[in-house]
C-alpha cells in the first residue's frame, strides 16, 4: 500500500545538500522501489509537475515526473510518468526561454526562471535499465526543475529579478493567461 509522504519546505536543510547516487542493487530493493511509488503517490496527491527525492526526505538523486491534465498547470503540456534515477543533463545550443515556475517545496509563490530550451538526457529509469533521451521545451523546462533540487538548488536560485516572485492568487490573477500564451508559443515551437 503506497502512503503520502511529508514534503519538507523551504528552509529545511535536506533540500539544499546534493543528493547521493544509487547503485542498481539498491534500486532493485523492494523498499526502494516502494519509496519510487510513495514518491509517484506523494507528487500526484500533492498536484505537482515533479518530485524529487530529497523533497520527501530521502537524500537521493531521484525524481518522479508527470504531468496529467494538472489543475496547478492548465496551460503546460501532459508529460508521461517519468522516473529519472542518477539523472545527468546536458544542454544543447545556447537557446532559453523563460517561464513562471512553482514548487511545493516553496507553497504560494511563483517567479521568472530561465531554462535551456534543449537538454540532452541521461539516467536510469526505476528498473535499472538507461535512458538516453532528448526533451524539449516545457518538458525541458521540468526536467531541469527536478534536478536542480536533486543537485540542491530551488527555483528561487534561477530566480533573475525578484520583482517577478509573485504569490499563486496574484499570479492567477495578473500572470496566468500570459503565461498560457507564452508556453503555447513554446509548445508550438519545440513540441513541448
Amino acid at each position: 500500500m503506497n502512503r503520502l509522504l511529508n514534503i519538507a519546505q523551504i528552509g529545511d536543510p535536506v533540500l539544499r545538500e546534493p543528493t547521493t547516487e544509487l547503485t542498481p542493487d539498491l534500486l532493485a530493493q523492494a523498499e526502494m522501489q516502494q519509496f519510487i511509488d510513495d514518491l509517484i503517490e506523494t507528487m500526484r496527491a500533492a498536484k505537482g509537475a515533479g518530485l524529487a527525492a530529497n523533497q520527501v526526505h530521502q537524500s537521493l538523486r531521484i525524481c518522479a515526473i508527470e504531468v496529467r491534465d494538472n489543475p496547478r498547470y492548465p496551460y503546460r503540456p501532459n508529460i508521461p510518468l517519468t522516473i529519472l534515477v542518477n539523472p545527468v543533463l546536458t544542454p544543447v545550443g545556447e537557446d532559453m526561454f523563460e517561464n513562471y515556475e512553482g514548487c511545493l517545496s516553496v507553497p504560494n509563490l511563483r517567479g521568472i526562471v530561465h531554462r535551456h530550451s534543449v537538454v540532452d538526457v541521461s539516467a536510469m529509469d526505476r528498473n535499472g535499465a538507461p535512458i538516453q533521451t532528448r526533451v524539449k521545451g516545457m518538458i525541458a523546462a521540468t526536467y531541469q526543475h527536478e534536478v536542480d533540487h536533486l543537485n540542491g538548488l530551488l527555483f528561487l536560485d534561477r530566480v533573475g529579478d525578484s520583482r517577478s516572485l509573485v504569490t499563486w492568487e496574484n499570479f492567477e490573477r495578473y500572470h496566468l493567461q500570459q503565461v498560457a500564451e507564452n508556453v503555447g508559443k513554446v509548445v508550438a515551437q519545440y513540441g513541448s
